[in-house]
């Protein structure tokens, strides 16, 4: 659970988790200003890991990945702390990865038609469904989004992929899935319900731009790599596979 300032919602969101399939929660507190820490402890979760100084949604995500894999994880889940996305999701994303059908589960808000009737305000929806399609072209893929925050992984494909050399910033989940899609990992979605309200986090219009920028360099960078026209550090180490299967990884 990468956390920032999720004081308010971190109970509920914690209370949800199907503890009959989660062995371990780990969170990580990015330096908020607010009580995440407190509430943390409070409500015993069993790792919380504090940073002394804020290093950026990305940059919690690899304290995240990086002490899952220590602790010898064989399925690990992203969930947001400030309940946007429901725990109740877990076992379906979970069973698809332990029973073997796929290694990478990502919970769509697109899939289904509650997105906007959620509260995802349109300038949002709109930019979800642009950056989607040009990124479908770009990376020769059929997801219905890139940008959800909820997602599921083996921890064989963690292994295979250097995501502690992308970003820090919110463009990392974008790199991340760059990365396994060029390792060939197929990617299963399954549809999720959409929760946008006062307490929960999200980025301004401005940050927003820059995702958006860094989503299309991205995937032009993956693009070009295919193509040889040129080498990007984040694709360092892997292999390109096309349509992999399980057993070619």
């Amino acid at each position: 659970m990468p956390a920032y300032n999720a004081g308010q919602t971190l109970e509920i969101t914690y209370r949800e988790i199907p503890f009959d399939v989660v062995d371990e929660v780990i969170l990580v507190d990015d330096c908020s200003s607010d009580d995440t820490f407190e509430k943390a402890t409070a409500l015993g979760v069993k790792h919380i890991i504090r940073h002394e100084e804020n290093k950026g949604y990305g940059g919690n995500q690899k304290t995240c990945y990086n002490k899952a894999l220590e602790l010898q994880a064989d399925i690990v889940i992203m969930l947001h702390p400030d309940y946007q996305y429901t725990p109740k999701l877990i076992h379906s994303m979970s069973y698809l990865i332990a029973n073997d059908v796929y290694e990478v589960v990502l919970a769509s808000r697109i899939l289904g038609k509650g997105a906007l009737q959620g509260g995802m305000p349109l300038y949002k929806y709109l930019s979800n469904r642009f950056l989607t399609l040009i990124q479908n072209i770009l990376m020769n893929q059929k997801l219905s989004e890139y940008h959800t925050g909820y997602r599921a992984f083996s921890a064989h494909v963690l292994r295979s992929i250097p995501f502690n050399l992308n970003s820090d910033d919110f463009v990392f989940d974008n790199q991340m899935l760059a990365q396994i899609c060029y390792a060939g990992y197929p990617i299963a979605e399954i549809t999720c319900p959409t929760k946008y309200f006062e307490e929960a986090s999200s980025i301004n219009f401005l940050r927003s731009v820059k995702y958006g920028l860094g989503v299309l360099a991205t995937s032009f960078s993956y693009a070009a790599q295919l193509l040889g026209l040129g080498k990007f550090h984040i694709f360092s180490g892997i292999t390109f596979k096309h349509n992999a299967t399980k057993n070619d990884t």
